[in-house]
């Protein structure tokens, strides 16, 4: 059996833009009891294997889905959205 899109690893190309976005969105929190950091540091962690590109989306709400979509390239948005209908989300729900 084949496995699906959602659990393989983009390119590196992809992954690493998409982990700068997710970064930057978080450095733009406000970081008084440590949650962004406590974010940013786990995202620093996470290697392009199986499915943690969609790990580190699934670290956000709708709204930074929206604003992550919004900084990324056509590229990226396209493998995320591709990755995201697999993983059986309704196409009319994905901001990608």
């Amino acid at each position: 059996m084949e496995e699906k899109l959602y659990y393989q690893a983009p390119s590196d190309e992809i992954f690493e833009e998409v982990k700068a976005k997710v970064i930057e969105i978080w450095q733009g929190y406000d970081n008084t009891y440590g949650y962004a950091s406590e974010k940013i540091a786990r995202v620093k962690e996470i290697q392009n294997v199986s499915d943690n590109v969609m790990t580190i989306a699934a670290m956000f709400d709708h709204i930074n889905l929206a604003k992550l979509a919004e900084k990324l390239s056509p590229e990226a948005r396209s493998a995320m959205k591709e990755r995201m209908i697999s993983g059986g989300n309704p196409p009319e729900s994905i901001p990608f």
